[in-house]
């Protein structure tokens, strides 16, 4: 027996299996990481699919219909909406002006190839503690990505100094020191955060 599947207010269904499931210029799967701010929360979330008018977004942190939503697909492309529908995992979003669905991912694929380009990151504030040569010291994280981390501390932190960053939580990373000056640094890891690590900055949170 086929039992057909109400859609969401979105136009997004929440059953990605459903095999009849067409997709259109106007209702585009994707799989990539977006910033999601939020009140009094910020995470990496995936995004599932898109159209003009509203995406799917999937996270395992608890999101509740009617949620006001700051979406960050890169540092030029952001998208404003509210939560229409939250269910398993995933949650339907709708814009609050409509988009051109093509032509955005059409500049998210010319961004990514640029040189310039740049993943987008999370601010937090939080200690975490960094491991060189020289021992161990305490540092402030003040933003991540899923590749890289920015750090405030006192005193010198050559470029190229190799280091453990380890965060609040117990996650460690190996990263290189890729650029320093006035008690900033950006690290990159030599290998990327999980986005489930990432999907709300809480738990680094001091």
């Amino acid at each position: 027996m086929n039992v057909s599947r109400a859609p969401h207010p979105t136009g997004l269904t929440s059953d990605l299996a459903d095999s009849d499931r067409r997709i259109s210029n106007r209702h585009c799967t994707v799989y990539r990481i977006a910033a999601v701010e939020r009140e009094g929360d910020a995470g990496f979330w995936r995004v599932r699919n898109i159209s003009d008018n509203g995406m799917m977004l999937a996270a395992s942190v608890e999101v509740t219909p009617g949620e006001r939503l700051q979406i960050a697909l890169s540092d030029t492309a952001r998208l404003t909406g509210e939560v229409v529908w939250a269910e398993s995992g995933r949650c339907g979003v709708a814009f609050d002006t409509p988009i051109n669905a093509a032509e955005l991912l059409k500049q998210l694929a010319a961004e990514q190839k640029a040189s310039s380009y740049r993943a987008p990151r999370l601010a937090v504030r939080s200690h975490a503690t960094i491991v060189t040569d020289e021992g161990s010291r305490e540092v402030n994280v003040v933003n991540l990505s899923q590749q890289g981390a920015g750090l405030a501390h006192e005193g010198e932190l050559p470029v190229g100094t190799k280091l453990e960053l380890i965060l609040e939580g117990g996650i460690r990373r190996r990263g290189i020191v890729r650029w320093s000056r006035k008690g900033q640094s950006g690290v990159w890891l030599t290998a990327p955060l999980e986005q489930a690590d990432l999907e709300s900055i809480r738990r680094f949170e001091d």
